[in-house]
């Protein structure tokens, strides 16, 4: 184990099912994580509410909490580290095993789950920013299509990728009406601060993130910081067609460098029905969304 982190009583938290239950049959894998990092390994089975539950109780007794899945398993475990009130005194890591994994990407922790393994048990802790969305603690979220799509891809028998892909008709169907979104303690798209500023935009997409991807090695946010105390924010005010033209250049992280952005350390929108979205889990269909950062609030094992 790191001196940072010598001798900790550590719980690793299993999605059995992410990646299409890729876990079950790597028996390699399992041995690897006893060896490197001994203590409580626990294979959940059920709904994230299982999830967030046993990360809650594990923190009474573990200083250490490794979540082993993808994005929605990592928010689950996130949820219960805050909802246990010793977020201060955990340390979070993360082994990347599912189809999403833009902790991993935004951390730098290894794709490869045994490397990740490893890098874990010899890695450094920092301390980094949350997001704060209704109650949800995250990393990313967003507004319209693209929470519209990951809506549209639940309500289907096929998920991961091809889920999304087959779910993509759904932004045709999105609605372009005005919102309205008020951002509080911010930097504008000059880098000049402001107590207060309200906007209007008829935004096709607004992501708002502390780290810089989506799933899929998507770098959504190119212009977030994990750490600098505020939530980043870009609105994609381009109709359906525009939006998949240029997907490359999304994906990419270089066309949102030419669409409006502010950062804030609070941001509400408001509007009709706005799907939403965060960690790749649906969060609902709202009239109103409030977003928080809440600095410095979590210590994560990163790559040495």
């Amino acid at each position: 184990m790191n001196p940072n982190h010598p001798d900790l009583k550590t719980t690793c938290l299993i999605n059995p099912r992410a990646a299409n239950s890729r876990w079950v049959r790597n028996k390699l894998l399992r041995r690897t994580l006893e060896r490197k990092l001994p203590g409580q390994t626990v294979d959940l089975q059920g709904n994230g509410a299982n999830m967030v539950d046993m990360a809650r109780k594990s923190c009474e007794d573990s200083r250490m909490i490794v979540a082993i899945g993808g994005d929605g398993t990592i928010a689950d475990v996130l949820q219960g580290i805050f909802e246990s009130g010793r977020a201060a005194d955990t340390i979070l890591g993360i082994i990347p095993f599912g189809s999403g994994n833009a902790f991993r990407k935004s951390y730098g922790i290894p794709k490869n789950p045994r490397r990740a393994v490893k890098a874990l048990a010899r890695g450094t802790v920092v301390r980094t920013d949350v997001m704060k969305v209704e109650g949800r603690y995250a990393g990313f979220a967003s507004v319209g299509a693209t929470a519209g799509v990951t809506q549209e891809k639940l309500l289907r028998p096929i998920h991961g990728l091809l889920g999304h892909l087959l779910a993509t008709w759904k932004i045709f169907r999105m609605p372009m009406e005005e919102k309205e979104i008020e951002l509080r303690d911010g930097l504008d798209d000059r880098g000049r601060p402001f107590d207060r500023k309200v906007l209007r935009s008829r935004f096709f997409d607004c992501i708002v993130a502390k780290t810089n991807f989506f799933g899929y090695g998507w770098r959504v946010a190119p212009l977030a910081d994990i750490a600098d105390g505020f939530l980043d924010l870009t609105l994609l005010e381009i109709g359906p067609a525009r939006f998949l033209l240029a997907f490359p250049l999304l994906y990419l992280g270089i066309f949102q460098r030419t669409q409006r952005h502010y950062k804030a350390k609070q941001i509400v929108i408001r509007g009709k029905s706005l799907p939403v979205q965060y960690n790749g889990e649906v969060l609902g269909e709202l009239d109103q969304v409030t977003f928080k950062v809440v600095p410095k609030s979590i210590r994560i094992v990163v790559k040495k």
